[in-house]
């Protein structure tokens, strides 16, 4: 009788048991761009990203399949002068508005993330690190991948002085996204 009494009460609160999922909570996107001959780095990030992601019952179901959508106009390198050559000199030569990315796989340490920019897609590998329900990842790209030479190089005219003639075409791109788990 014990046992019957148990497996109903068990069984009962099986009923109430609570839905949990995975939601984003907060989300960045960086580069790294690099001039002259000793690769410097210049660091920025766009203002106007926009995440698509369904709330899972795992972080990585919630990161399969999120996806972005970037307004290039938005380019925030904390530089105002270099933004206005950035969206004039690289991004306005080819007519590029906008970039979108769409985590396609996630395996242990890394992800695959296909990236449209310039009309060109491209699966680009990049390391991922979970810090409990946060994720950071970084991986690079070369802007010949994507047919982006020629604002490559009209970039590098622009700013030929400041850069010492050199204007590199592999660029660092991160992204880190905080999530939390929502019960109801």
């Amino acid at each position: 009788m014990f046992k019957i009494i148990v497996s109903t009460l068990f069984a009962t609160l099986s009923l109430f048991a609570t839905e949990c999922t995975y939601r984003v909570m907060d989300f960045d996107i960086e580069w790294e761009a690099y001039k002259t001959p000793a690769k410097i780095g210049v660091e920025g990030t766009f203002g106007n990203i926009k995440l698509s992601a369904m709330p899972d019952k795992t972080v990585t179901g919630l990161l399969e399949g999120a996806k972005v959508v970037i307004d290039t106009n938005s380019v925030n390198s904390k530089n105002s002068g270099r933004d206005a050559k950035l969206v004039k000199f690289f991004f306005n030569t080819q007519g590029v508005k906008t970039i979108t990315a769409e985590i396609k796989k996630i395996k242990k340490s890394s992800a695959d993330v296909e990236i449209t920019m310039n009309g060109v897609t491209r699966t680009v590998p990049m390391k991922l690190e979970f810090d409990g329900e946060d994720v950071k990842a970084e991986g690079y790209i070369d802007l010949a991948d994507f047919d982006m030479l020629p604002s490559l190089q009209s970039i590098n005219k622009a700013c030929y002085d400041l850069h010492k003639g050199k204007t590199w075409q592999d660029l660092k791109i991160e992204f880190e996204i905080k999530t939390m788990e929502k019960c109801k």
